[in-house]
């Protein structure tokens, strides 16, 4: 075999470092590319009518591409929904943990809101989602942070065998229920569990009243499963009353979606950005939902 040239040997170095270096680049630009954030609707809040089938197809239509079914509806409509449509089921909201909160100082109403959490993972589990959207506690007048805390924290330790199992994790939302009221002690809230089967609901609206929606989200970082996208004005809470401040379309409100989805770049999060807002009574609201969800996302 002939020994090549010193100029053939020179023109493959040079070939070879010229490939290096464009898979080089091409390797940064793939970490430096943002996480895509997939779009879906809370179905609670698709208020055209017609059945369950019928408001899929308009979802799809209108570009989502997910939908979070409440728990307890008939499981066979919505599989045939998902089936026809092609909609994912991304999470199932629990439908009641405001009626019978695991805080609860009666036994009775904590068994049944564990039950309604463990029927929500079944739902999932059937579904195809990976999670579900749970409200631990209520804190009130008869019901101390204290007691709220322990006692939620006991009742989900039993639901977690059953998540285990079914491989669905319960994501915990902020809600304006006086409980968790920080991302550090949210975060430690879901640490002490000491299981990969509890996780966080992070609803980017809610936290606005008390807080900054970015740095909820540093702090939380991966116990993030799932994202609620909303609006808040505090100029019209103060103005109108605090539920007023939900009433203002995307982009109308105090959210920084820049800030909030750097920060969700920083956490490198790349799930469901879960639609919670109003303007969904038509299918020209929904679709203006849908439209500003993707400029929201292209912040």
């Amino acid at each position: 075999m002939n020994n090549p040239s010193r100029r053939d040997f020179l023109k493959t170095a040079a070939v070879v470092a010229s490939s290096a270096a464009l898979v080089g680049r091409s390797t940064v630009a793939a970490e430096a590319a943002p996480k895509r954030i997939r779009k879906a609707i809370m179905f609670a809040t698709v208020g055209v009518p017609g059945t369950t089938l019928e408001k899929f197809k308009i979802l799809k239509e209108v570009g989502f591409e997910g939908v979070e079914p409440m728990s307890h509806m008939n499981q066979d409509e919505v599989l045939a929904a998902r089936d026809a449509t092609g909609l994912e089921i991304c999470s199932v909201c629990c439908n009641t943990h405001w009626a019978k909160p695991l805080s609860s100082p009666s036994e009775d109403v904590r068994k049944v809101g564990l039950e309604g959490l463990l029927h929500t993972l079944r739902d999932a589990h059937r579904y195809g989602a990976s999670s579900v959207l749970f409200v631990p506690a209520v804190v009130d007048k008869t019901i101390s942070y204290a007691e709220a805390y322990t006692r939620s924290q006991a009742e989900i330790r039993k639901a977690l065998p059953l998540a285990a199992e079914l491989k669905v994790k319960i994501a915990i939302e902020n809600v304006w229920n006086q409980f968790l009221l920080s991302p550090l002690e949210a975060a430690r809230y879901v640490d002490e569990f000491q299981s990969p089967w509890v996780g966080w609901h992070f609803d980017v609206g809610n936290v606005i009243n008390y807080g900054w929606p970015e740095q909820w989200i540093r702090i939380l970082g991966p116990r993030i499963q799932k994202l609620h996208i909303k609006e808040f004005s505090r100029k019209r809470r103060d103005n109108e009353g605090l539920w007023k401040g939900f009433s203002v379309g995307f982009l109308e409100g105090d959210n920084d979606w820049p800030s909030i989805m750097k920060a969700l770049g920083d956490i490198k999060y790349s799930g469901w950005g879960i639609a919670e807002q109003g303007g969904g009574d038509t299918k020209e609201g929904l679709r203006s939902l849908s439209e500003k969800m993707d400029k929201i996302f292209a912040s």
